[in-house]
């Protein structure tokens, strides 16, 4: 048996499940399409993949 036993911290638990509580929100549109040409001008492929999809979950759609 491990001398070395781990003992969950409180406090994790509470913010998961504080964040399970308040819904997330996102920017507007303007402000997420802003940042996907932003991304697409400085050749950033994973901002574009990350506001890529901030759109699609906001409802809109993102043509390739």
């Amino acid at each position: 048996m491990s001398r070395y036993t781990t003992v969950p911290r409180p406090t994790e638990h509470a913010a998961l499940r504080q964040l399970d509580r308040c819904p997330r929100q996102l920017p507007s549109y303007p402000v997420l399409f802003a940042g996907l040409v932003t991304a697409q001008a400085v050749g950033d492929r994973h901002g574009k993949n990350l506001f890529a999809h901030a759109i699609a979950r906001q409802g809109g759609e993102v043509g390739e």
